[in-house]
C-alpha cells in the first residue's frame, strides 16, 4: 500500500495521472504540463537547497515564484513571453490541484503576473492556395492512387470543415460515408456539430473507394502506407512538401487550412458567433482574431447591415 503523499514530486506524479485519466487531457498537454511543473520543482528545490515538501508548496513566496520566471527568461535558451505565459498557466493549474486535493493553497501565486502576450493574428492561405494544396498530391507520380485520395480527403476535411489535425484523424471507419454533419469532440472534450460540404463528402468517398485495407467500424478511418493509423506528423510532413512545390510560405501549415476556413467564411458574410460554434472556440475573443485578417470584409458587412451605418 502506497504511503502518504508528502513531496511535490509525489503530487506531480499524481496530478499527471489526474490530467490524463480524469480530465482527459491530450498526451501532448500532459507532457507539456509535466515538463513545466518538473522544471518548477527542480528550480525551487535548488533555490531552497532541500526537497520541496507538500507543506512548502503552500509557503512559496511571490518572490520565489518570480525568481523561477526570471530563470526561464535567462540563459542560453530563454523562453519567449508566450512560452513563459504557458509555463505559468501550467503552474497555476498545478497549485489549484494542490489546493483542492491536498488542502494546500498558495495565496502568494495570485500576486505573480505573467508577461503580456499579444495574440498573433492567424495566418491563413488564400482560396487559390488552399485549392492548390488540395490538388497538388495528384501531381506526385511516386504516390499510389489511394495515398493521393487519402491526402486530398484529409486536406479537404481540414479546409472544408475547419478541423484541427487531431480532430480529422480521430474519425473512425464507422463515420464514413460522411453524413450531412459531423459530431466532433475537440479541446476540453467539448462537442460541436460541423456541417459537411458535398466536396468533403466526395473526397472521403473517393478515398474509401481506393483504400486497400479492410477496416473495422471502430478503427481509424485514415491509414498510413503500411496500414497503421495516419499520424499528425505525416500530415504535417506532406503539407511541408506541398508548400515547397507550390512556393508557399512556412505559415502554410495544416492548421492554416483551419484558419482559412474561418477567414473565408467571415469574408463571405458569416457572423462571428456562427464561426465560433463551427471552430469550437470556448471564447468569442479567440474567434475575434479573425477580424484582424479580414477587417475590410467585416466593415463591409457592418455598413450593409447596421441600421445606423
Amino acid at each position: 500500500m502506497a504511503g502518504p503523499v508528502t513531496t511535490a514530486r509525489q503530487v506531480l506524479a499524481e496530478w499527471l495521472v489526474h490530467l490524463a485519466q480524469e480530465r482527459r487531457a491530450s498526451p501532448r498537454t500532459v507532457e507539456a504540463y509535466g515538463f513545466a511543473a518538473g522544471r518548477y520543482i527542480t528550480f525551487q528545490e535548488g533555490h531552497r537547497g532541500e526537497t520541496l515538501t507538500l507543506k512548502a508548496c503552500g509557503e512559496l513566496t511571490a518572490g520565489e515564484i518570480r525568481a523561477w520566471l526570471a530563470h526561464l527568461r535567462s540563459g542560453d535558451h530563454p523562453l519567449s513571453p508566450r512560452s513563459l505565459s504557458q509555463s505559468l498557466s501550467a503552474i497555476r493549474t498545478f497549485h489549484r490541484y494542490l489546493d483542492r486535493r491536498h488542502d494546500t493553497p498558495n495565496p502568494h501565486l495570485a500576486l505573480v503576473r505573467g508577461p503580456r502576450v499579444k495574440p498573433s493574428a492567424p495566418r491563413p492561405v488564400t482560396e487559390d492556395q488552399a485549392r492548390g494544396m488540395i490538388a497538388e498530391p495528384a501531381m506526385d507520380p511516386d504516390r499510389e492512387d489511394w495515398e493521393v485520395a487519402r491526402d486530398e480527403a484529409v486536406l479537404t476535411l481540414l479546409y472544408g470543415c475547419g478541423l484541427r489535425i487531431s480532430e480529422g484523424l480521430s474519425l473512425k471507419r464507422s463515420d464514413a460515408p460522411l453524413a450531412e454533419s459531423l459530431r466532433i469532440v475537440g479541446k476540453g472534450s467539448k462537442t460541436r456539430i460541423v456541417p459537411v460540404l458535398p466536396a468533403v463528402r466526395e473526397a472521403v468517398d473517393a478515398y474509401l473507394a481506393t483504400v486497400p485495407f479492410v477496416l473495422s467500424p471502430g478503427e481509424p478511418l485514415f491509414r498510413a502506407k503500411r496500414g497503421g493509423a495516419l499520424s499528425p506528423r505525416h500530415v504535417q510532413a506532406t503539407v511541408q512538401l506541398l508548400r515547397g512545390r507550390l512556393g508557399l510560405p512556412a505559415s502554410a501549415t495544416p492548421h492554416a487550412l483551419r484558419h482559412s476556413f474561418a477567414t473565408h467564411l467571415l469574408g463571405a458574410g458569416a457572423d462571428l458567433r456562427s464561426i465560433q460554434e463551427l471552430l469550437g472556440h470556448a471564447s468569442l475573443s479567440t474567434t475575434q482574431r479573425y477580424t484582424d485578417v479580414d477587417a475590410a470584409a467585416l466593415l463591409s458587412a457592418y455598413n450593409s447591415a447596421h441600421p445606423h451605418a
